[in-house]
């Protein structure tokens, strides 16, 4: 019996298809994340007034009539007839990004899996699963230290002057700051990462932590669009802390990993310790079953315990 026209062909167990299967899979997948997003952005749209507001919160502005003196408070302002327009349209965009990020995130991992042993599947998942929360967590602390980091910076103000701030600068500083500390917080699950593939010990990271800890207060430094210490601080610090919990999560992992395999740890070029201690023989052993036997006597030029070439 024929086969009917329109019946789709098995799909390969172990993922494989050919290069014009994976571009066209590719371009269903890319049409299905930007769908989300474009249907996630109309719906922010409608709450775009909000959004603005929100990301906007963390600067303390002046109230109607109040023309700032010192560095107290700011004035936000547009600079020209079409800002207002482009700033929503970006904000909703942002938006939909951010909220379709499940779609686009799934999108992106049903196309790279069918290629990924299982236990990289296995790493993947727990990638997933950590660096989401940990970029959470990096993103709402930097929400909370802005209004901080804003005052510190306004008190710079002199007497007699003015702060007026685009709207569109004030939304660009929030969401650098959002993107650094989230990105920073994903350092650490990056070492954890290359231990559980073996690339890296704990140990060897252990040895780095002088190093590290001024790295990541150089980063904190110049990496937060602020110059005050209070950002570098509320970076830096928990970026440390997590540096330690990677490394005692390292040494635990390369400890059970050696008591699993001893071997694990050696290189190519290296032997393994053999163990020579003798075992005791039991009463009724008999001592043949582990020595190998002897040759015989010799026999034709050769010795009856002898092989062959052919054996």
């Amino acid at each position: 019996m024929l086969k009917s026209a329109r019946e789709k062909p098995s799909k390969d167990p172990d993922g494989r298809m050919p290069l014009v299967e994976h571009l066209r899979e590719l371009r269903n997948r890319l049409a299905k994340s930007v769908l989300a997003i474009v249907v996630v952005a109309i719906v922010a749209a409608f709450y775009s007034q909000q959004l603005l507001e929100f990301l906007a919160s963390p600067v303390p502005k002046c109230g109607p009539g109040v023309v700032s003196s010192g560095g107290n408070c700011a004035i936000v302002t547009f600079d020209s007839l079409t800002a207002p327009f482009a700033l929503t349209m970006q904000v909703c965009f942002m938006a939909g990004v951010i909220g379709a990020s499940p779609v686009w995130l799934y999108q992106l991992w049903a196309f790279i899996a069918p290629g990924l042993h299982r236990h990289e599947r296995k790493y993947t998942y727990m990638f997933v699963g950590a660096a989401l929360p940990l970029f959470l967590g990096g993103a709402l602390l930097a929400y909370k230290i802005m209004p901080v980091s804003i005052k510190v910076l306004i008190s710079f103000t002199p007497e007699g002057s003015s702060n007026l701030l685009k709207l569109d600068g004030v939304l660009d500083f929030t969401i650098r700051m959002v993107l650094v500390f989230g990105i920073a917080f994903e350092l650490p699950l990056l070492l954890v990462m290359l231990n559980l593939v073996g690339m890296v010990s704990g140990r060897r990271m252990a040895g780095w932590w002088r190093g590290v800890v001024m790295g990541v207060f150089v980063f904190g430094a110049v990496a937060t669009p602020t110059t005050d210490p209070v950002s570098m601080i509320a970076l830096s610090g928990p970026i440390v802390v997590l540096y330690f919990c990677a490394v005692a999560f390292s040494l635990f992992n390369d400890r059970r990993r050696r008591w699993r395999n001893p071997d694990a740890d050696l290189s190519d070029d290296e032997a393994s310790e053999l163990d020579l201690t003798p075992e005791a023989i039991g009463p009724g052993e008999r001592v043949s079953a582990s020595v190998p036997e002897q040759p015989g006597p010799v026999e034709d030029g050769r010795r009856s315990g002898d092989f062959d070439d052919a054996t």
